[in-house]
């Protein structure tokens, strides 16, 4: 029974016995339940297709590199900056005195970089130690999830959406 079976409404200023109350009300909370059950969301589990045999393309910028090179690569270019600008201001020291000591200038700007050099060999020496080897051990069926969620924020008050890709 729908709510098109039902019986026409009674008359104005007529109202409904019990049986007739009871049963609208149950009509009412049916159809309600039936507009809540419709599937909202749809997850498509087709495998994707497989990535393709070509190589990779370089990308304009920095050429592709380890994390530990490109690690490597940023701390030889800091320190050439931080040389440079030591450099500079000996030089510019002893230009505009006109009578600064080379020498003492050079143990003045150097002291410095000696002491950072020393510090920076006790921090590398302190973190050779190898990290823990980690085995795990499973028994039974393993099942691997390779799904990944894609988030976006927005807005001033931020609202967040997480969604799967299809």
């Amino acid at each position: 029974m729908t709510l098109s079976d039902r019986r026409p409404a009674p008359a104005a200023g007529q109202p409904l016995t019990d049986a007739e109350a009871e049963t609208e009300a149950r009509l009412i909370i049916r159809h309600a339940l039936q507009q809540e059950q419709a599937p909202t969301a749809y997850r498509d589990d087709t495998p994707l297709p497989v990535t393709g045999t070509a190589l990779p393309v370089p990308q304009p910028g920095r050429p592709p590199m380890s994390q530990q090179a490109t690690d490597a690569s940023t701390l030889m270019l800091a320190g050439g900056a931080t040389t440079m600008m030591v450099s500079l201001s000996a030089a510019g020291l002893m230009y505009f005195s006109q009578f600064a000591d080379p020498v003492a200038c050079a143990i003045v700007l150097g002291a410095p970089t000696a002491l950072v050099l020393a510090v920076g060999r006790l921090v590398a020496r302190s973190r050779t130690t190898a990290p823990p080897v980690i085995h795990q051990h499973y028994t039974g069926t393993v099942h691997q999830d390779q799904r990944s969620i894609s988030t976006t924020t927005r807005g001033v008050i931020a609202n967040t959406k997480n969604q799967t890709p299809r």
